[in-house]
C-alpha cells in the first residue's frame, strides 16, 4: 500500500449508527492482492458523492468514486455488485464488522488527511456493571435473543441496537449461520449496565465458549422448546459450573412452535438437568417466550413482553463481589494492533484496578514482557481507571502484535510467576456424563483450558496409582508444555479429542521435574 493509501486509512470499529462521510483530497491505489485482505465491502453515498467502503476487523478505507473504476478488477465480486447497486442517500447506517464488541476503537475519523481525531466520550460509572451472557445448544436462539434484547432496549437512551448479522459478523459465521467466536455487546436497563457475551453453541467451538464464559458473572441458558436439553446444553452447564458461574437464568425459546404440554415437559426436564449439574433447579428463574417474535415485532405476549420479563429477572440477580484490593489481573481474550500507537488487548478484569501510565507485565506461553498502559476504553468510552469486573481494552506501549496472544495475562509487575508443573485435584467425567470409557494411564496427554488460555499437558499419576477410572476423583500432577500463569485454587477444564473429559483445581505449584516429559 502506498503513502497516499496510508494517509486515507482511518482506524476504528464502527457500529450501526449514522455517520457523516467526507471525501479525501489525496488519491488511492490498490495492491494487486487486495482482494485477499477484504472480508466485507459495501458501497454507500453521502450527499451525492459515491464511496466504496472496504472494512476489516479494525480498519476501514474510504475511496473516491473517481478511483473505483481502475480498482474494480482487483476486488471481490461482492464489491462490484454493490457498486452497481449503489444509490445516493443521506444518513447512511454503516456496519463495520468485528469479532467482539469490545474491539475498541482508539479511532481517528478524518474530514481531511490532516484533521484532528474526533473526541471520545468518557465512561460514566452511573450504574452498577454486570457481565452476563447466553449459553446453550447450537441453533437454540442465543444470538437471536441477544439481538432482541438490544432492539427492545434501544428504544430508550443508552443502548444501540445490534442486529443478528452484526453479532455473527465473521464471514464463516455468516456462511454457516452459527456463532463461532464469542461476541460481546453492551446495553443498559433502568438499574444496570451490562456487558453481554454471546457464546458459540456448536460442539466444534467449545474452546471459544470457554473463553467467553470466563467473562460471565451470570449466564442466560437458552433452551429451544422444540428440542429440550441437548448435548451442548449439558456441556455448557458443566463448563459454567466448573468455571464458577453460580447465577443462572433460563430462557425457554421458540415458544411459538410448541404447545403448552411440550413447554411444561421441557421446563421439568430443564430443572432436572440443572440439579444434575449442581445448580438449584427448583429455584432458578425460567422465562418462556420467543426471541424471534420479539425481534420481528410479532406476538408481543410471547415476544417483546417476555424479553422485558427476562430483563427484569436479570436485574434482580445479586451483583458479584469484586476483588478490587488484590493485584491487577486481566486474562487476554483478543489482541489488535494500532499503527503508530501500540497494541490493544481486550478482556475482563478479574481482580484489582488499573490506571493510565501503569506499569504492567504480560505473562504466559514462556514469556514475560513489560509495558505501560497508555489508554483504557470500555465499550468505546474512555476511562482513567478500570476495576475488577470491567470489560476493557488496554492500549499497551512498545509491544508488537505478534509478541502478544490470547491466553496471556496482563498483571501488576512481579505479582505472578509462570509454572508448567502443578499438583491438582481432578474429577474425570464418567461415560454417562459424556466422558471417556477407558481409564486414564500415566502420561495420558490432554488439553488444559483455564482463564482464556489452553495448553497441552501430560497427566502424571502418583507412584502407587496405575490408572484413574472415568467417574473417579484423584490427586495428580500436570506437566504442561508451556509455562503458564497457574495459582493455587485456579480452576481448569480438561479436554481431549473434542470432548470435555474432566475438570479440576490447582492444589499447589511444583518445581519442574529434572527430566521434562516434553
Amino acid at each position: 500500500m502506498g503513502v497516499a493509501s496510508r494517509r486515507n486509512l482511518a482506524h476504528g470499529r464502527g457500529v450501526w449508527g449514522p455517520m457523516n462521510l467526507y471525501s479525501f483530497k489525496t488519491g488511492f491505489t490498490f495492491d494487486d492482492d487486495v482482494d485477499h485482505k477484504i472480508p466485507l465491502a459495501e458501497i454507500i453515498a453521502d450527499g451525492g458523492d459515491v464511496f466504496l467502503i472496504i472494512t476489516t476487523a479494525f480498519h476501514f478505507l474510504l475511496i473516491r468514486d473517481s478511483c473505483v473504476a481502475r480498482s474494480m478488477p482487483t476486488v471481490h465480486p461482492l464489491v462490484r455488485l454493490s457498486f452497481l447497486c449503489a444509490k445516493s442517500s443521506k444518513n447512511i447506517r454503516l456496519p463495520f464488522p468485528c469479532s467482539c464488541a469490545h474491539s475498541f476503537q482508539f479511532a481517528r475519523s478524518y474530514s481531511s488527511p490532516n484533521a484532528a481525531p474526533t473526541a471520545k466520550k468518557a465512561y460514566v460509572r452511573d450504574k452498577p456493571h454486570m457481565n452476563i451472557g447466553t449459553i446453550g445448544h447450537v441453533d437454540h436462539g442465543k444470538t437471536t435473543l441477544t439481538a432482541a434484547i438490544t432492539k427492545i432496549l434501544s428504544e430508550k437512551k443508552g443502548t444501540i441496537y445490534r442486529s443478528y448479522e452484526e453479532i455473527d459478523n465473521a464471514p464463516e459465521e455468516k456462511k454457516r449461520g452459527i456463532t463461532i467466536n464469542a461476541a460481546v455487546v453492551d446495553y443498559t436497563t433502568d438499574n444496570r449496565h451490562y456487558g453481554h457475551t454471546d457464546c458459540p453453541g456448536h460442539a466444534d467451538y467449545v474452546k471459544n465458549m470457554i473463553t467467553g464464559a470466563n467473562q460471565m458473572e451470570c449466564a442466560i441458558l437458552v433452551v429451544a422448546a422444540t428440542d429440550g436439553t441437548m448435548p451442548q446444553t449439558r456441556e455448557h452447564l458443566l463448563l459454567a459450573k466448573q468455571i464458577g458461574i453460580e447465577k443462572l437464568v433460563v430462557f425457554v425459546n421458540k415458544a411459538d412452535a410448541a404447545d403448552a404440554e411440550m413447554l411444561e415437559l421441557v421446563e421439568l426436564e430443564i430443572r432436572d438437568t440443572l440439579k444434575h449439574y449442581g445448580f438449584d433447579g427448583d429455584h432458578v428463574p425460567i422465562v418462556t417466550g420467543s426471541a424471534l417474535c420479539a425481534l420481528e415485532g410479532r406476538n408481543p405476549e410471547i415476544g417483546r413482553e417476555k424479553v422485558i420479563e427476562l430483563l427484569k429477572v436479570i436485574d434482580t440477580v445479586p451483583l458479584p463481589k469484586r476483588d478490587k484490593d488484590k493485584p491487577f489481573l486481566l486474562p487476554i481474550e483478543q489482541v489488535f494492533s494500532i499503527t503508530g500507537r501500540g497494541t490493544v488487548v481486550t478482556g475482563r478484569i478479574e481482580r484489582g484496578v488499573i490506571g493510565l501510565q501503569a506499569q504492567v507485565e504480560i505473562l504466559g506461553y514462556n514469556q514475560c514482557l513489560k509495558s505501560t498502559v497508555t489508554g483504557i476504553e470500555m465499550f468505546h468510552q474512555l476511562l482513567n481507571q478500570a476495576e475488577a469486573g470491567d470489560q476493557v481494552g488496554l492500549l499497551l506501549r512498545g509491544l508488537k502484535r505478534e509478541e502478544v496472544r490470547r491466553g496471556q495475562v496482563v498483571a501488576d509487575p512481579k505479582s505472578l510467576t509462570l509454572h508448567n508443573y502443578v499438583e491438582a485435584q481432578v474429577y474425570m467425567l464418567s461415560k454417562k456424563e459424556g466422558g471417556r470409557t477407558k481409564p486414564f494411564l500415566n502420561k495420558y496427554q490432554l488439553q488444559i483450558f483455564s482463564k482464556s488460555w489452553d495448553c497441552p499437558a501430560y497427566v502424571i499419576l502418583p507412584e502407587k496409582i496405575e490408572m484413574i477410572m472415568p467417574g473417579e476423583d484423584a490427586t495428580i500432577h500436570l506437566d504442561l508444555q508451556k509455562q503458564m500463569v497457574l495459582e493455587p485454587g485456579q480452576r481448569f477444564t480438561m479436554r481431549a479429542n473434542g470432548t470435555t473429559i474432566g475438570y479440576g483445581v490447582v492444589s499447589k505449584t511444583l518445581p519442574n521435574p529434572e527430566q521434562s516429559n516434553w
